[in-house]
């Protein structure tokens, strides 16, 4: 008997299905912090808590937000001073049986949260107190490891409350670096569209349009950006909401992350500590938006504008380290295709770093 019969009784169907993962009770605005008990009650989440935070956002929002959480349910505090492997184990211990992750603070604070939400299986819910980077509201997360850092996959917030008034308090560096890690996502696209066009990868015609609009949001309003503006805060807020979304959408950080990530990342490897991870982006975007032949100058004035580097001596980074980070790109997620990794010499690498010092 054969199954090739068997086979031909079967309607063939469109198979597309996707699984998505998106924030679902969303939160903006001045002294939204008080809302949590709220949001909770809305999401149905309830017995016990997990509450992450940093020393220095202890102050600024994580007391008050753990006392909000335990007037609806038992709350514990987890610390985290830095993200490595062995904390990430510590916090997956201390949150064994927890119903609910909540991480209130910066990039590591946040990565932490929804690393160990994601291995444990709970939801989580993202309380930022800065906005520097699009993974306040995205499904990946950044660990450094010996020799740079690793982008791992993490569970996305059920809910994202942002204080504006907290956000806009925090240095304007902070910000800065979020906007350019918005407008990276310009080159991000086109490296994603690049790799379709030569090696045949999927694209979502949805997330492209999505993180290209929130590329845009920033870039018309650079002149509107200023330092501790509830307003500007307000407004970057929603646009890193709008990028992880477009990660949600896509299943991967491909509309945000392209050459422009490698070459922070190779930073982070070069001269860890110098730049911000935003910053870092968005000189890399200069660079990429250039090889693309599109408008790298436009990228360099709404970075000048907002107050983002727009050179590595603005970060610290001496050119030759930058120069030597444009030729180790290709070598950091190789198996993610961009515009860098079609080969950058040398040569080429010190040409492109020179250019961003040109007027």
């Amino acid at each position: 008997m054969s199954p090739d019969g068997i086979k031909l009784l079967k309607t063939p169907v469109l198979d597309k299905s996707k699984w998505m993962q998106l924030p679902r009770d969303v939160i903006i605005g001045h002294d939204v912090l008080a809302q949590l008990p709220k949001v909770c009650e809305d999401l149905q989440v309830s017995g016990s808590a997990l509450v992450f935070s940093g020393k220095g956002t202890m102050d600024v929002a994580g007391s008050q937000v753990l006392s909000l959480v335990r007037e609806v349910m038992d709350a514990e505090l987890f610390i985290v001073d830095t993200i490595t492997p062995e904390i990430i184990s510590e916090a997956e211990e201390a949150g064994s049986g927890v119903d609910v992750f909540i991480g209130v603070g910066g990039g590591k604070v946040i990565d932490t949260a929804k690393i160990v939400s994601y291995n444990c299986c709970r939801p989580f819910i993202s309380i930022p107190t800065a906005a520097s980077h699009d993974g306040i509201a995205s499904s990946r997360a950044s660990v450094p490891v010996k020799g740079g850092s690793v982008s791992l996959e993490a569970n996305p917030p059920i809910a994202l409350i942002a204080d504006t008034g907290i956000i806009a308090a925090a240095p304007h560096r902070l910000l800065a670096a979020g906007c350019a890690d918005v407008i990276s996502n310009y080159t991000a696209i086109l490296d994603w569209e690049l790799s379709h066009r030569l090696r045949g990868e999927p694209v979502s015609e949805y997330a492209i349009a999505l993180a290209r609009m929130t590329a845009e949001i920033i870039s018309k309003n650079a002149d509107l950006i200023k330092p501790h503006s509830e307003e500007s805060a307000w407004t970057v807020v929603k646009a890193l909401l709008s990028s992880g979304v477009a990660m949600s959408i896509a299943g991967s950080s491909r509309p945000a992350s392209g050459g422009e990530h490698k070459f922070s990342h190779a930073l982070d490897q070069i001269a860890p500590g110098k730049g911000l991870h935003g910053e870092q982006c968005g000189i890399g975007s200069i660079i990429t938006m250039y090889l693309h032949g599109g408008d790298w100058r436009g990228i360099r004035t709404s970075l000048k504008k907002i107050g983002a580097p727009t050179t590595p001596k603005e970060m610290g980074i001496d050119d030759y380290s930058a120069a030597q980070a444009l030729v180790l790109a290709h070598t950091i997620r190789p198996e993610r295709f961009t515009i860098l990794d079609m080969g950058v010499t040398e040569e080429v690498a010190r040409e492109l770093i020179a250019m961003l010092y040109e007027e």
